[in-house]
């Protein structure tokens, strides 16, 4: 049934490029079988069936008895399907010069949020602009969905947890796999019968009652497809790798171990992948080393492990746990850099001069012995008190942590702070507090050596060759943003009194750090740097560009954190291979790891907000009536979000329950307006509101406005 339907799919194309070809000339079935050179009598007939049920359906127009032409003129084009709420869709083209094509939702043919489609796109008198109709399903984005399971006694069904997925699963009682009515359950679509409204499915994985803490995040790592245990063979090849560090092994490295060396990390952190050692060399001059943990020394290509690495592409960091991108043995053991053992690293070591000078630099593989961990606060104890063991030499490091800074911000990069939501949680995962974690210097000067780190490592390789010479590697890149959403953003920031300039790129650097100075700590910090870090491009890992805006550097890439990165890793055995004087590799193939790299990263960000907005929902729960001081954070067609100031917890107030006027979007100035009273709610404006309704299952947390 499927495949006839789409055969009838391809064919209802055929035809459809046969008539824009000919000028949307008139034909009837045997012009067109001609043209098609489908000669049989089978397929003049399925074309006949073609044009008629095309005709009943709109796509094409009889204007004469057995004569058709496209109703409109039509391109097809390919792109990914935004879903809306009320069932209509948006492709997306890779088109920088092509808007969203509207999709109403009877023209989507069972194609889903995510999907790669093709499309009919045909100017439309309707709505004034392009629509179009799903011809061909090229790619499903996803076949499994998290949600509630509802079983009767002849048959049951999915409500699906993503909000995008509005068309329940049917699945047969034969394939529940034990799972009872009202489980989280994760289910498998393997059929969508023609003609039928909704798909069928398995039950894959049964993750536990409804609203339990360990349920709801598993459903989350599985919703954006991250699986909740390793396969067995991975776990198997992790166990056999030895745990002793052969001394042949030592004698290739360069040895670190007589070296001061600490490391400083979160205070509950159990992966340890960077390490600092400190050198006083003669006067005003200092060893400064990065060590890494060396991952690939254990990981090889073409093995279990580094497969399913690949796949996994980062380690995920959820509220309340991390689900890491290797096995434990890996991970908290062999490649952490723990205190008093010898562990095996590459590193990047640099001499310095007291005004953060680099006089040297070399890159290799070593041998380290920390002597100490630190966590964050331990470390910013003694950056403070200036007393105790290490804060001499965390005192330099500081010092020249803070050139380097100031240096790095004159050269254009840009300083975004961002509020870190976290939560006081009890041994079950319940919130009991909200709190917003301050970034201070040790936090700031582990990041700037970590930089320049990686900064180095990728202009050391991509300085080496240019043009057809160059060598293939793996930067994150960072393109300077788009001036239509500058300047957006520069006549929003205008209404608060502040002023950007546009005028270069290091002019509009220099103006956004001194907005991110003039904000920091007003009610509206969060929601300027939050539309700022909108207005920028994304970061990406490629092959194809070494230069990343925000941090106004021509070369970047990340070295420093193979234990949770697959694109460190990719680095790691890039640098090895050149450092061994290896030629270039393939760039296609890098480049397709790169691809799939930053699309696994932006799956673990959006799962990582996925559990700070039921994380948020859950402490919101026990408050409902509660009255709070906001900000409006957004503005849809729909409502108004509105982040609570003192928990930056985030809701909405819906259109529907402002009742004293008709209100809607004015988009242009991020404002709902008031049709009859023209009263304006603005980006950024502050509301009082109170906690309507939390709906932890969709993880969303309704307002009402307070007068």
């Amino acid at each position: 049934m499927a495949k006839n339907n789409t055969f009838k799919n391809i064919l209802t194309q055929l035809i459809t490029e046969v008539l824009q070809k000919s000028g949307n000339q008139a034909l009837n079935y045997k012009q067109v079988s001609a043209k098609l050179n489908l000669p049989d009598q089978d397929s003049k007939l399925g074309i006949q069936e073609i044009l008629k049920a095309g005709t009943r359906s709109g796509l094409f127009k009889e204007i004469a008895k057995g004569k058709y032409i496209l109703k409109e003129l039509r391109t097809v084009l390919t792109g990914r399907v935004d879903m809306t709420a009320d069932g209509s869709a948006y492709i997306v083209t890779d088109d920088e010069f092509e808007d969203d094509i509207y999709i109403a939702p009877r023209k989507l043919r069972n194609a889903l949020h995510g999907d790669i489609v093709k499309i009919h796109a045909y100017e439309s008198k309707r709505i004034g602009k392009k629509e179009g109709e799903v011809i061909e399903i090229v790619e499903r984005a996803r076949k499994s969905f998290t949600g509630v399971l509802k079983v009767s006694p002849r048959f049951a069904f999915l409500i699906a947890d993503d909000r995008k997925m509005l068309h329940d699963i049917f699945i047969p009682v034969e394939d529940l796999n034990g799972a009872k009515d009202g489980e989280k359950v994760v289910v498998t679509i393997t059929d969508w019968p023609e003609g039928s409204k909704n798909p069928v499915g398995v039950v894959k994985d049964v993750l536990g009652a409804q609203g339990e803490n360990n349920t709801e995040m598993n459903a989350i790592l599985a919703d954006y497809g991250f699986p909740l245990s390793f396969p067995a063979a991975v776990e198997k090849e992790s166990e056999a790798l030895p745990a002793q560090i052969p001394n042949e092994e030592i004698a290739k490295r360069r040895d670190f171990r007589d070296k001061l060396t600490f490391t400083i990390d979160p205070f509950d952190a159990k992966d340890f992948d960077d390490a600092i050692s400190f050198v006083q060399l003669e006067e005003g001059k200092y060893e400064i080393g990065v060590h890494i943990a060396d991952v690939t020394h254990y990981v090889h290509p073409d093995t279990a492990l580094d497969h399913e690495a690949y796949e996994r592409g980062t380690s995920v960091y959820l509220v309340d746990r991390v689900i890491p991108m290797l096995p434990e043995r890996l991970s908290n053991n062999l490649c952490s850099l723990r205190p008093n053992e010898d562990k095996l690293c590459f590193s990047a070591v640099f001499e310095l001069d007291e005004k953060a000078n680099i006089l040297s630099e070399w890159f290799g593989k070593t041998v380290i012995h920390s002597d100490k961990r630190l966590s964050y606060e331990d470390a910013q104890e003694l950056i403070e008190s200036k007393e105790g063991e290490l804060s001499d030499e965390l005192e330099i490091l500081n010092k020249l942590a803070y050139i380097m800074r100031d240096k790095r911000f004159k050269s254009g990069a840009i300083s975004f702070e961002t509020a870190e939501t976290k939560f006081h949680l009890d041994e079950n995962g319940k919130p009991l507090g909200v709190y917003v974690r301050e970034r201070k210097d040790a936090h700031k000067l582990i990041e700037d050596y970590m930089l320049l780190a990686n900064k180095k490592v990728a202009e050391f390789i991509g300085k080496k060759h240019k043009g057809k010479n160059k060598l293939t590697f793996v930067y994150r890149a960072h393109d300077v943003p788009k001036e239509a959403s500058l300047l957006n953003f520069a006549q929003f920031a205008a209404r608060f009194g502040y002023k950007i300039n546009t005028n270069s790129s290091r002019e509009t650097a220099h103006s956004l750090n001194h907005l991110m100075e003039e904000v920091e700590g007003k009610k509206e910090q969060n929601v300027l740097t939050q539309l700022a870090i909108r207005s920028m491009a994304k970061a990406i890992y490629t092959t194809k560009s070494t230069s990343h805006y925000g941090l106004g550097f021509d070369y970047y890439t990340h070295f420093t954190s193979p234990i949770r990165r697959y694109p460190d890793m990719m680095v790691h055995r890039l640098l090895e291979h050149y450092l061994d004087n290896g030629n270039s590799v393939s760039e296609e193939a890098y480049e397709k790891m790169s691809v799939h790299a930053s699309q696994m990263e932006k799956r673990a960000a959006d799962a990582e907000r996925a559990s700070i907005k039921y994380k948020q929902a859950e402490y919101l729960l026990d408050q409902i009536g509660t009255e709070y001081i906001g900000i409006i954070s957004g503005v849809t067609e729909w409502g108004m979000y509105v982040e609570i100031e003192e928990n930056k917890c985030e809701g909405m107030i819906r259109l529907r329950d402002l009742t004293d006027d008709f209100y809607a979007l004015d988009e242009k100035n991020y404002a709902i307006i008031g049709q009859r009273k023209k009263k304006k709610y603005q980006l950024g404006d502050e509301v009082r509101v109170r906690v309507k309704n939390v709906d932890l299952t969709k993880r969303q947390i309704d307002f009402t406005l307070v007068s």
